[in-house]
Formats: structure tokens, sequence, C-alpha cells
């Protein structure tokens, strides 16, 4: 899979974000103005204030109105396999490619329950693509996921992609764009496939994650389950008051 070079502004985002970690910018301090920062990347001031909301939204910075931009410095309640409730990304993004394996349970193509019709916004004759992956990060089990998306919108999906990512074969090669999601987070009980994949005890809470994904066109490409064990996963939701 061929990736993509990355825009200007996600340049400067990684660069900017390597001085917070590496701490040439520290905790509390403000960082250079978005003219100052335009002028030492060579580009507009537009692409180092869309760099600049993206490493707010991550939590690294915070804006002052008037006096600038600060960098936030670390929050304690961060941990390395925290998940953002609101990102688009997937696990393979958030964690690194190197990290993340996936197990190819179930690949078929099915026509929809009803279920999945209203769901998918989808008539009975319209097939999907039912899959059942276990995410295994650095080869333990991670995440169960229970994935459905239609045949149509998704195109030539493979097990070879399925190992990989979703997520970077409808970007990178079908170039389709997300225009926003519902999830509802909740605990349950174990299945037995949570028992079989993810090792769970009989009694032990799983936290599952229920979605449906749009395109930026308004059309439904996801309906899914991510279920993990309680102790391995915590989804969290920055909140910036502007």
């Amino acid at each position: 899979m061929i990736s993509l070079p990355k825009a200007k502004y996600q340049l400067v985002a990684d660069e900017i974000r390597q001085r917070i970690i590496k701490q040439v910018y520290p905790a509390k301090t403000l960082i250079p103005d978005q003219n100052a920062l335009a002028k030492e990347f060579k580009v507009s001031r537009m692409t180092v204030k869309k760099a600049l909301d993206g490493l707010a939204r991550e939590g690294l910075i915070y804006k002052r109105s008037g006096l600038g931009t600060y960098v936030l410095g670390n929050i304690p309640l961060k941990a390395a396999n925290d998940s953002p409730a609101d990102a688009f990304n997937g696990l393979t993004k958030q964690q690194g490619a190197k990290r993340v394996s996936s197990d190819v349970i179930q690949f078929d193509v099915t026509f929809p329950t009803a279920d999945i019709q209203e769901k998918l916004h989808l008539d009975a004759n319209e097939p999907v693509y039912e899959i059942l992956r276990l995410r295994r990060l650095e080869g333990s089990p991670f995440i169960l996921e229970h994935t459905f998306m239609p045949v149509t919108l998704v195109p030539n999906l493979s097990q070879a992609i399925l190992k990989k990512s979703i997520y970077d074969y409808i970007h990178q090669s079908l170039h389709l764009k997300f225009g926003g999601a519902y999830r509802k987070i909740h605990a349950a009980l174990p299945t037995k496939n949570d028992i079989k994949y993810l090792q769970a005890a009989h009694n032990e809470p799983i936290l599952e994650v229920e979605q449906i994904v749009w395109l930026n066109t308004g059309e439904n490409i996801e309906y899914s389950t991510s279920r993990n064990l309680f102790n391995k996963r915590s989804y969290t939701i920055l909140d910036i008051n502007e």
C-alpha cells in the first residue's frame, strides 16, 4: 500500500510536537507566535494555525486570548494505551504499525440483517462485509472488533488489508473522508468470544465501544463494536473551553 506524503500542516505539527516532548518548548511557556513559525517553516500562517489547532486538540498546547499559545505540559491522567473517544485515525495510527497486528477470525460477504440494514441505511439486497478481528498490541490480545461495511463503499477489501489497517485503505487508496461518528461506550459482561480471544475470565468486565461512522457525503460506511478487557484500554475526551 502506497503511503501518501504528509501535508505541510502535519509536518509543522510533528516538529512542534517533538519540541514539546524534548522540552525545547517547556511546560507553561509561550511558544513563538504564528507569524514567527510561518517564517521559520516557510509556510503560510493558515498552515501554522491548522497545525496548532491539531496540537491543541491533542492537549499539548492551549491558547490564551490576546496573550498567545502556551505549552500545557504533562496531564497526569494520561496513559500509553489511552484512546481518544473522538478519534478517526484507528488503532494502527494511534499505537504504531510496529506495535499492532491483526488476526482475521471472520471475513465474509453477506446480506445485511434487518438490524444492520437500519444501522447502515441499506436495502436487504445490498451486500456487506462482516469482519471479526482480534487486534493485538505487541503480540498480546487487545481488542476484539466486529465490523460491518457496505461492499459498494469499500470495494476490493482483502485479507491482506484486514491484517494491516482498514482505515488506511479507506483514506489512502479509496480517497474517502469520514464526516462523523456516533459512539456509545458502556460496560458489558464477557461473551464466549471475549473469553476465547481476549482471554477474559467468566465474570470479568468488558468495555465496549459501539459506533456508526459516516462519510462526508453522509453515507454510513461502518457499524462496529470494539471490545476490550476493562483494564487494558481507556477512552478519553479532551474538553477545550474556547
